[in-house]
């Protein structure tokens, strides 16, 4: 935490020390970069930040020194961390360039540089939500970052085909989804022309815009805002209305798969039962849903699993025409064919399976616990192609 500037935390530099090294040399500003983590995310109405991080980049030690005071303040804050850091390879790579995050993707912050906007997942959330966030703000590990501008990746990404997707396969940690880019969006088969489709688009701006100017309107961020969306005896016309987008949002991505004979209609259910051992019988609020009922749930991920499989057969006869027919391509598609095997086991599956749990080191907003299910081998279906990974902060 030695790279950030936060007020309450002994971890990090308080914030009237970057207002005294930007005071003392402006120059000072170029490095120092809005930082935002999954708490901003959910609780603000504006996912505003309120913190800021430094950022040499990719720069070496000697450009570092051109901001000697900022270089002087890691050096004090970061290097006796880095310097206790284990005798292996990425201990090592840590401790020679002290003055750089843990880890860095140029190919995402490349990825970045011309857009204005970006989209973010907290990890972990109770609710599956995206928001926009400035480019320019530093995302911290290990949410998840998007080089996604558009309206239409939002709708493609915020609707129930997604969740529905997201919460089979992502993992959980108590009653939270852990969205990971590997488990959740890497295997996602999104409808053709996805980022580029105009009723996409629409359909995504009208929902955003109005559950912006709501929480703003509320003073609730995403969190409270769901957790009232979800709640059978919520009345209130912004909620209602903005269960009617979303209804509207999932129908015209439904349309987009071309599978107009799904006509869901939502109810509130419960996602899985309490259940009492013989000692105690658990009093915590049952987890009530404004979604889909089972069966339309089921039908929908049998389909997206039928469409991951044909695009990795797609991509596998690509790959093959692009090899000169070599077995290459043909190796990578039996792994695609086992891994939509794989997850086409979920479906028999038992709905509610109790997660093993293994206690881990806390990361940004992370209690500590980490949760896990059984582990499947996946291929990343032909449309996911950009690199979008989480950033890292130390």
């Amino acid at each position: 935490m030695g790279f950030t500037f936060e007020d309450n935390n002994p971890d990090a530099n308080p914030l009237s020390k970057m207002k005294e090294i930007i005071e003392k040399d402006s120059k000072n500003a170029q490095i120092i970069k809005p930082y935002i983590g999954g708490d901003e995310l959910l609780t603000d109405p504006q996912q505003s930040h309120r913190r800021y991080v430094i950022d040499f980049e990719e720069r070496s030690e000697n450009d570092a020194q051109q901001w000697p005071d900022l270089y002087q303040l890691v050096k004090e804050r970061v290097l006796p961390g880095r310097m206790k850091q284990k005798d292996n390879p990425d201990g090592r790579r840590r401790k020679k360039f002290w003055w750089l995050w843990g880890r860095y993707t140029p190919a995402l912050f490349n990825a970045i540089k011309p857009l204005q906007r970006i989209l973010m997942h907290s990890f972990p959330s109770k609710h599956l939500v995206f928001a926009f966030i400035p480019s320019s703000t530093v995302i911290a590990a290990p949410h998840a970052a998007f080089a996604l501008p558009e309206h239409s990746s939002f709708c493609a990404l915020q609707n129930r085909c997604h969740e529905i997707w997201a919460r089979a396969f992502g993992s959980t940690q108590e009653d939270r989804l852990r969205y990971t880019i590997s488990d959740c969006f890497e295997t996602f088969p999104f409808p053709t022309s996805w980022r580029t489709d105009p009723t996409l688009d629409t359909a995504g701006e009208a929902y955003y815009t109005h559950r912006a100017a709501l929480m703003i309107r509320n003073d609730e961020g995403l969190t409270t805002t769901y957790n009232r969306f979800h709640d059978p005896n919520e009345t209130s016309p912004d909620i209602l209305r903005l269960r009617e987008i979303h209804d509207a949002m999932d129908r015209t991505v439904l349309d987009a798969y071309g599978w107009t004979d799904i006509q869901p209609r939502c109810e509130f259910l419960l996602d899985y039962e309490e259940e009492d051992d013989d000692e105690t019988s658990s009093r915590r609020r049952k987890p009530w849903r404004y979604r889909w009922p089972d069966e339309i749930q089921e039908e929908v991920l049998a389909r997206l699993l039928d469409l991951n499989q044909k695009r990795a057969e797609e991509e596998r006869l690509a790959d093959l025409t692009a090899d000169g027919g070599k077995t290459k391509g043909g190796k990578k598609a039996t792994k695609a064919a086992k891994a939509g095997k794989a997850m086409g086991a979920k479906k028999a599956a038992k709905k509610t399976p109790s997660p093993a749990r293994t206690q881990s080191h806390p990361s940004d907003d992370d209690d500590g616990w980490k949760t896990t299910k059984k582990k499947r081998s996946k291929k990343k279906p032909a449309s996911a192609n950009l690199e979008l990974l989480p950033r890292d902060e130390e």
